[in-house]
């Protein structure tokens, strides 16, 4: 398959594997993205999360923390997202990754300054018209995945190999890949390189809470959910704030209601702080095949090691 060709990543990004870290809220801060960096992959900030002086910071922490190439992961949606893109064109940020909005409203702006622009989709599409907008390649998120998702609820299995087969640029796989054997199928399905976010929340460098990163760890088959459909469809762990969730969306309460329910900083609470009772835990279904938290540069090496190997 043509597309399946990772040195079509490798080159785009200027890295030694078709492996990118998720630029996840509350887990990809400096410390992560540096450090799968300097292991080969790309890694990312998560900007969904900062504010506009905190992300200012976290670039230039992880700029003293690597030489190598490093993206800002940045949801359009975001409030102060002008003030975002004005950090991002003084630091000469070299790759942007955005998400959830238009690709259309900023990736001009962002390919005039010479940046790398992926747009993440969950449809063909979507592709077509991040392609359209001009992204460099797009992110294929699968329903699997963990944190905010496409209504489609389209399946990494499907949607890869539809969405190579309706754009020309390199398609990066996303959604439920934790390990090589997972990066494998991807390739083969026509992916030219691996989105993971889940597998790189249980590191020892993200910057979630440690008990956040425990509960993911001990999570099986069937503990996690697409929620929240009515306002903005999120995959979460099941836990008590959850229960409360499925009981409201049960009882048919309405978008304003889930919106009171879900409040300000839930997800915060429950990945930063390690609230595990309150807490929003945003998660992949993937998180049944993560049994233990790793340093990112191993987790890099295995996956990398275990796809060579097949």
């Amino acid at each position: 398959m043509a597309h399946a060709q990772p040195e079509r990543i490798t080159k785009l990004f200027q890295v030694q594997y078709p492996i990118i870290q998720a630029g996840m809220i509350w887990a990809s801060g400096w410390r992560l993205a540096s450090a799968v960096s300097n292991a080969g992959g790309l890694g990312m900030l998560g900007a969904g999360s900062m504010y506009p002086d905190v992300l200012k910071e976290q670039i230039r922490k992880c700029k003293a923390a690597t030489n190598k190439p490093f993206a800002v992961n940045l949801p359009l949606l975001y409030p102060s997202i002008n003030e975002h893109i004005e950090t991002i064109l003084q630091e000469k940020i070299p790759i942007v990754f955005t998400s959830a909005g238009n690709p259309k409203t900023y990736t001009g702006v962002l390919k005039e300054a010479g940046i790398k622009v992926v747009h993440v989709v969950s449809s063909s599409r979507f592709a077509l018209k991040a392609q359209e907008a001009g992204c460099d390649a797009v992110v294929a998120e699968g329903f699997e995945a963990g944190g905010h998702n496409g209504r489609e609820e389209t399946t990494s299995f499907v949607l890869i190999p539809a969405v190579t087969a309706a754009v020309s640029i390199p398609v990066i796989a996303a959604g439920g890949i934790a390990t090589g054997r997972q990066m494998k199928a991807a390739i083969i399905l026509g992916a030219s390189g691996v989105q993971i976010g889940s597998r790189f929340v249980a590191s020892e460098e993200a910057s979630c809470h440690p008990d956040f990163k425990n509960a993911v760890v001990n999570a099986g088959e069937g503990d996690t959910m697409l929620m929240l459909k009515e306002l903005t469809p999120v995959r979460l762990l099941k836990n008590p704030f959850y229960n409360q969730v499925q009981q409201a969306e049960a009882q048919c309460v309405g978008k304003e209601k889930l919106a009171d329910l879900l409040g300000r900083g839930r997800a915060k609470k429950g990945m930063f702080e390690g609230d595990l009772i309150e807490g929003e835990l945003e998660i992949g279904q993937v998180s049944t095949l993560i049994d233990r938290v790793l340093p990112a540069a191993d987790i890099v090496q295995q996956i990398w090691q275990e796809y060579n190997a097949l």
